[in-house]
């Protein structure tokens, strides 16, 4: 009886376990379109004056382009790195070492006329090696990004991302980094390459996704710190 009641606590207690994950990776998933939360921008009220009133103000001139914290700039993808490498290994070592025999009265010891005792090492060893690395990566497209906070010297923090659902599957592009002012274009876009300490990412989710990445024993045998 204790027996059963063993086992029965025990598979409660993984039910419990796979629930718990389970609502886990749900929660996940809920989370990951707000990985990048809209943070509240608090605007100061505007001063109205006798004659000056902010609802009715048309300004005269006005830079169209974002750079106030809370306006939206599009930023134009137009990655295109490439990078390649090789290397070529080739050594060798030889050693020959004679060991002559023992000598009595400065002839050598000998049994049926034939020297004992005697002997040599010889070794020779090669090792040759090559290897080659290319990598590549493209991006183009365009994303929105918010304008998150103005630094001192007026360079601009940005910060956005593009969720694309079809079918099953679930796509996005992230950007964040900092621009200048001065890079933002009439059109209110700005190239990447013009984006500081620049973070894009790239991703999906879905079971397109997971169908494209290898399993857990997959990527265990696949590990570098194995032996074999």
């Amino acid at each position: 009886m204790n027996r059963i009641q063993g086992w029965l606590t025990s598979m409660l207690l993984v039910g419990g376990l796979m629930l718990s994950g389970c609502s886990t990776l749900g929660s996940r998933a809920e989370r990951d379109p707000y990985a990048l939360p809209i943070e509240e921008i608090t605007v100061p009220a505007p001063v109205n004056g006798a004659i000056y009133q902010a609802a009715t103000a048309v300004p005269l001139f006005e830079n169209v382009t974002a750079r106030r914290v809370g306006d939206i700039v599009t930023i134009r993808l137009v990655e295109n790195t490439s990078a390649s490498k090789s290397s070529t290994t080739s050594t060798r070592k030889s050693t020959n070492v004679e060991l002559p025999g023992p000598t009595i009265a400065g002839r050598p010891v000998t049994v049926n006329g034939i020297p004992i005792l005697s002997g040599g090492i010889e070794n020779d060893s090669s090792f040759e090696g090559e290897g080659s690395s290319e990598l590549g990566n493209r991006m183009s497209g365009n994303v929105a990004a918010v304008i998150t906070q103005r630094l001192a010297n007026g360079s601009l923090v940005v910060r956005g991302e593009k969720w694309i659902t079809i079918n099953q599957g679930r796509e996005f592009v992230r950007v964040s980094g900092i621009v200048r002012a001065l890079d933002i274009d009439p059109d209110n876009t700005i190239p990447s390459s013009k984006v500081a300490n620049a973070v894009i990412s790239y991703a999906g989710r879905g079971p397109l996704n997971d169908a494209n990445a290898p399993g857990w024993l997959a990527r265990f045998f696949n590990s570098p710190k194995l032996p074999f």
